[in-house]
């Protein structure tokens, strides 16, 4: 079965830190470009941080430059999200994607042929 499961999510403080994870099966993540999103109920999915196939590029949307750090570990078939400096904003339910498309800007995700795990709930709060 092939399938991505993202983990790690969870309640923090504000100031704080999570890592996620999204671990593939069934298939190798090395020949993926990867990528994580997340959504807040009523508003649409956005892009927070790609990283290409190759680990040569990586996009941060801009509201997490400098908090938030993509990684990759093709030994373990798993793609992290480390989430520093923690905002209330930042709350919201994150998806690990896996896809053929560009990396760049995250703009080609949401092919047919995307694998996206099921969600990992975030919530940032005092």
């Amino acid at each position: 079965q092939l399938q991505l499961v993202e983990s790690g999510g969870g309640l923090v403080q504000p100031g704080g830190s999570l890592r996620l994870s999204c671990a593939a099966s069934g298939f190798t993540l090395d020949y993926y470009n990867i990528g994580w999103f997340r959504q807040v109920p009523g508003k649409e999915r956005e892009e927070v941080s790609c990283i290409s196939s190759s680990d040569d590029y990586t996009y941060y949307e801009d509201s997490v430059k400098g908090r938030f750090t993509i990684s990759r570990d093709n030994a373990k078939n798993t793609v992290y999200l480390l989430m520093n400096s923690l905002k209330p904003e930042d709350t919201a339910t994150y998806y690990c994607a896996a896809g053929k498309g560009t990396a760049y800007y995250c703009a080609g995700f949401g092919r047919t042929d995307d694998y996206w795990g099921q969600g990992t709930q975030v919530t940032v709060s005092s």
